[in-house]
C-alpha cells in the first residue's frame, strides 16, 4: 500500500477514534435517541438523491440498517449518554471483530479455523477483565449496553456478508457508500418514534429546533466526517486492497479514542480496565492478522467482507 493510501487509513483512524468523544460530548445536550435519529437525516440528505440503491433485495439493506446502523449506535448513544467513558467504549466496541466469527459460524456456517477461535477465546477473556476490573466511573449498564452494540454491529457484518453473496449485478453492488447511505433509512423514523414515547413531544421538538452548538457540531462530524468521509474512504480502501491489509488500521481507533477522551476530558482507564482492553484487542489481532504478504486486490474484484475482520462498515469502525 503506497505511503498515500497508508496516509487516508491513518486519516480515519483519527477521524472514527475521536468520534466517540464528540458523541459523547453532543448526548449531553441532547437525547441520545433524538441525536442519532437527527445524525441519520443528514446522512440521508442529500446523498440518498446522488447514490443509487445498491442492486441487493431490500430485506438485505433492512437488515444491514437495522444492525448496523440502528442497533449499535442507538445502543452505544445510550451507553454513552449514561455515563460510559467515550475513550473505554470505542476499546469494547472492537469485540465487535471476534463476535462476528461466532455470528457467522452460527448463521452462515463459517467454520472458524485455529487462529481465530484462539482470537475468540482471548478476546473473551478481555472482556472479562474489563467487567471485573471496572472502576466506578463505569457504570455496569453502560458496558452492558456498549457489548450489546458491539454485538448488533457483528450481526449487521454478517448481513452485510449475506448481501454481498446475493448481488445480483456489479461488484460493487453492495459496497462502499451506496450500501452506507441507503441502510440508513433505516434509522430516523423508529428513533423519533422512540423519543417521542421516552422523552416527550415537547422535548423532541425543542431539542431539534433549539439545538446546542455541540450537539450541531457532534451531529455534523459523525454524519459527514465519521459516516460518509471516512465510510467512503475506508471503502475505497477496501475495493483496491485485500481486508487483510486494510482492517488492521481499524486497531488503531481505541487507541485514538483512549487517547482523546484523556487530553479532552481527562477519562483515564483503571488499571485492569486497561489490562483487558489489551488482552481485547490482542484477540481481535490474532482473529485478523494473517501470516505472509497481503497480495493486492484485482482491479474490479469484488470486495469482500470476511467474517472476523469486521471490515465492513465499522463500523460502521463504524461510529
Amino acid at each position: 500500500m503506497p505511503s498515500r493510501h497508508i496516509a487516508l487509513a491513518l486519516l480515519v483512524v483519527a477521524i472514527w477514534g475521536s468520534n466517540f468523544v464528540v458523541i459523547d460530548i453532543g448526548v449531553a445536550d441532547v437525547p441520545p435517541t433524538v441525536l442519532l435519529a437527527v445524525r441519520f437525516v443528514v446522512v440521508l440528505f442529500p446523498a440518498l438523491l446522488l447514490v443509487p440503491r445498491p442492486v441487493v433485495p431490500w430485506r438485505d439493506v433492512v437488515a444491514v440498517g437495522a444492525f448496523m446502523s440502528l442497533g449499535q449506535f442507538s445502543l452505544l448513544y445510550t451507553a454513552l449518554a449514561l455515563g460510559m467513558p467515550a475513550g473505554l467504549a470505542s476499546l469494547v466496541l472492537q469485540a465487535q471483530v471476534v463476535l462476528t466469527v461466532v455470528a457467522a459460524a452460527l448463521t452462515l456456517r463459517e467454520r472458524p479455523n485455529g487462529r481465530q477461535l484462539a482470537g475468540v477465546l482471548i478476546g473473551a477473556v478481555g472482556l472479562g477483565v474489563v467487567a471485573l476490573g471496572r472502576t466506578e466511573a463505569t457504570p455496569a449498564l453502560g458496558l452492558l449496553l456498549v457489548v450489546a452494540a458491539a454485538t448488533s454491529w457483528a450481526i449487521g457484518n454478517v448481513a452485510a456478508r449475506r448481501a454481498a453473496s446475493r448481488a445480483t449485478s456489479t461488484p460493487t453492488a453492495t459496497g462502499g457508500l451506496s450500501m452506507t447511505v441507503w441502510s440508513a433509512t433505516v434509522v430516523p423514523v423508529p428513533l423519533f418514534a422512540l423519543a417521542m414515547l421516552t422523552e416527550g413531544p415537547a422535548a423532541v421538538a425543542d431539542a431539534v429546533m433549539h439545538p446546542t452548538a455541540a450537539a450541531v457540531l457532534s451531529t455534523l462530524y459523525t454524519a459527514w466526517l465519521a459516516t460518509l468521509v471516512g465510510y467512503g474512504i475506508w471503502n475505497t480502501l477496501l475495493a483496491r486492497y485485500p481486508a487483510s491489509a486494510v482492517v488492521p488500521f481499524a486497531m488503531l481507533v481505541p487507541v485514538v479514542g483512549t487517547t482523546v477522551g484523556w487530553l479532552v476530558q481527562g477519562e483515564v482507564p483503571g488499571l485492569w480496565e486497561i489490562t483487558g482492553g489489551v488482552v481485547l484487542l490482542l484477540g481481535v489481532a490474532v482473529t485478523t492478522l494473517r501470516r505472509g504478504r497481503p497480495r493486492r486486490a484485482r482491479p474490479g474484484g469484488r470486495t469482500a467482507f470476511p467474517a472476523g475482520t469486521g471490515a465492513r462498515p465499522p463500523g460502521r469502525q463504524q461510529t
